[in-house]
């Protein structure tokens, strides 16, 4: 079993309101969101876009209910855009995130990303970078990692996602081999290493030392399976459910906390799957989560 005192449990916003679909979820408050993770057994949330932004506002509303923040996502644009323009948003974004005690940071490179596009095909028309390309990406993210690291004690964490240029194995595995393990790590996410057909477990073998930050997600089998016939959007197939909590679709979640925590895995697991919450009541869902790592991992 996990030690508790080195791993904790978050849960993201995203099933409560979702920032790319604001019409999921539109009626719940940040109030709402914050006070129903605590009341499932969570101590961590990332950040959505109806959180206050400013830090003493927000560090009071999450103190009250026993939650912290743990990280928020960044997008970066290191292939498409000058490097200064990335960083100088990165840096904000840092700070912030240091000054609410958050340990990590999550990016993902977003140029040319497809996950966004409500008429595009998810599994179709995905952008794949030439060597140059490459170059940016892994230089850019070790500059920024460093920066991160070095002047405010937070660690890049990188988020392979649909639609995006990292979204396969193989792309993972070039991104690590060109990027520095000192401040380049993973944040790794079963649920979109199975959306995209690839093996979660593998992926958490080869890279568990370079793990800093876990998203829990399972999906739904046979929703992606529709998604694909049905050349649907990455949005449109989260409206149909393709997301959904660990231990509710097709992932066998045994034998990756076993990897995660025989590689002493320390950090924040982080139930995140979004759903529509007129289908998926958030706090049930989160409740169902909560119950599943407990029996799984003692946590």
């Amino acid at each position: 079993m996990f030690e508790g005192k080195n791993v904790k449990l978050g849960i993201a916003p995203i099933a409560w309101t979702n920032d790319d679909l604001p019409d999921l979820g539109g009626e719940n408050t940040f109030e709402q969101c914050v006070s129903e993770m605590a009341l499932a057994g969570f101590t961590g949330s990332e950040v959505g876009n109806k959180y206050p932004r400013d830090p003493e506002t927000l560090e009071k509303a999450l103190s009250l209910r026993g939650v912290e923040i743990c990280n928020a996502w960044f997008s970066t644009f290191l292939i498409s855009r000058p490097y200064e323009e990335t960083e100088k948003g990165f840096e904000e974004h840092v700070a912030f995130l240091s000054k609410m005690g958050a340990k990590v940071v999550g990016v993902s490179e977003q140029s040319y990303s497809t996950q966004g596009i409500q008429d595009q095909p998810i599994f179709e028309g995905k952008h794949v970078m030439d060597d140059e390309e490459w170059k940016l990406l892994c230089d850019g993210l070790n500059r920024l990692g460093k920066l991160s690291l070095e002047k405010y004690g937070v660690a890049l964490t990188f988020h392979h996602h649909m639609g995006t240029v990292v979204q396969s194995a193989a792309e993972v595995e070039r991104m690590m081999a060109g990027t520095d393990p000192v401040y380049v790590s993973l944040l790794f996410d079963t649920g979109h290493f199975a959306y995209c057909g690839e093996d979660p477990l593998a992926m958490a073998k080869k890279y568990a030392d370079r793990i800093k930050h876990v998203h829990l997600k399972d999906i739904r089998p046979d929703v992606v399976a529709k998604v694909k016939a049905e050349k649907m959007s990455f949005l449109d197939g989260v409206r149909a459910g393709a997301f959904t909590i660990p231990g509710d679709g097709c992932i066998d979640y045994d034998p990756i906390f076993k990897v995660l925590e025989e590689s002493g895995y320390e950090g924040y697991m982080v139930v995140e799957a979004e759903q529509d919450p007129s289908k998926a009541n958030p706090l049930e869902y989160a409740l169902h989560a909560r119950k599943f790592i407990k029996e799984k991992t003692g946590l």
